[in-house]
């Protein structure tokens, strides 16, 4: 099996968090948000993973390194792909021509998600949905009496389904995607200035393929800052029986409500932290009231009162309480 992952986005919704990473290497309770993604497609395979490859601009070699490091943390080989203009979805996972081979699955990076079932790779393909009320701002499928998907519509003005797409696809033949992705390219089969990864799908059904919907109990969208702090939350929920608080913490005169992910290093002085906060190591809150939140690594918080916010790496936040987001090494007093 192998899992190619397109994040080559400028991630603009996530601005100012995404000036100096990627949106997908954004962490969380702990790790970053492509980590999470990957780990949860390899929950629900029962094959091995052999290469994972990751399309993205340039974002510099210690991203390059931590995504290859990603990758072999699951037992695969991690390999980097760049998309150099933003020309669509199609574009894009072509840019990985090479990983799209045999039983093959397209992840977006900017979702999660938790599902019950394995993945079946006896069928053509699948493509994982979430059955949600208001269907007018996504992609979504129709499927028919057999519960296979008859086609594909984005954004609907009318209704037509409820099930939409979350960005995650399965191929039993990696080489029939290549194929139908390298044909929108080659005869200049465009959509809004961009080759879109549906109307490969639409061809492939047209040619007999079967697609079933993969549906999610739970999808987690990390598109903006209030969906990703919203995200830390359910995924500190979904993993509250493995928080531990590590021992190299400093925790005095303070209150941890769980769920909590404290990082190594932390230091929590005279404060109440919780529910639902992840500290990146090395940060320091001190004086303060945060629940809510995502502080990054060596992040410093002092007489503040907080929710709802998301604080970058290396910055420094004191005594403004609100709802913040504050980037990498910015300063606010």
């Amino acid at each position: 099996m192998n899992i190619v992952v397109p994040m080559a986005g400028m991630g603009k919704r996530m601005r100012p968090h995404t000036l100096t990473v990627p949106k997908p290497l954004i962490p969380f309770a702990g790790k970053t948000i492509v980590h999470r993604l990957v780990e949860d497609i390899a929950g629900v395979c029962d094959q091995k993973i052999d290469e994972i490859g990751f399309i993205i601009g340039h974002f510099g070699e210690a991203v390059e390194k931590e995504l290859v490091a990603i990758a072999e943390s699951l037992g695969a080989k991690g390999k980097i792909f760049y998309q150099e203009e933003a020309l669509g979805t199609a574009h894009a996972i072509l840019c990985a021509q090479e990983c799209l081979k045999g039983n093959t699955i397209v992840a977006f990076a900017d979702t999660l998600f938790r599902a019950d079932f394995k993945l079946d790779t006896q069928v053509d393909g699948i493509l994982w949905v979430s059955q949600i009320d208001d269907p007018s701002a996504f992609g979504v499928v129709k499927v028919n009496e057999q519960n296979v998907i008859t086609d594909f519509v984005e954004k609907p003005t009318t209704w037509v389904s409820d099930l939409a797409m979350i960005g995650i696809y399965y191929f039993a033949d990696g080489e029939k995607l290549r194929s139908e992705l390298q044909y929108l390219v080659d005869n200049n089969i465009m959509n809004d200035g961009e080759y879109q990864l549906p109307d490969a799908l639409k061809n492939m059904t047209k040619k007999g393929m079967k697609f079933s919907p993969g549906k999610v109990r739970e999808w987690l969208d990390c598109g903006n800052k209030d969906a990703t702090v919203n995200s830390n939350q359910r995924i500190l929920e979904n993993i509250k029986s493995e928080l531990r608080i590590p021992a190299s913490a400093k925790i005095e005169n303070s209150t941890i409500i769980q769920p909590c992910f404290v990082g190594e290093n932390v230091q929590i002085l005279n404060s109440v932290v919780g529910p639902h906060v992840s500290l990146g190591e090395k940060s320091k809150v001190s004086g303060s009231v945060i629940s809510n939140s995502i502080v990054q690594s060596n992040a410093l918080i002092s007489h503040a009162n907080m929710s709802n916010s998301m604080i970058g790496h290396f910055a420094k936040y004191e005594s403004k309480p609100a709802d913040v987001s504050l980037s990498d090494y910015s300063t606010l007093k």
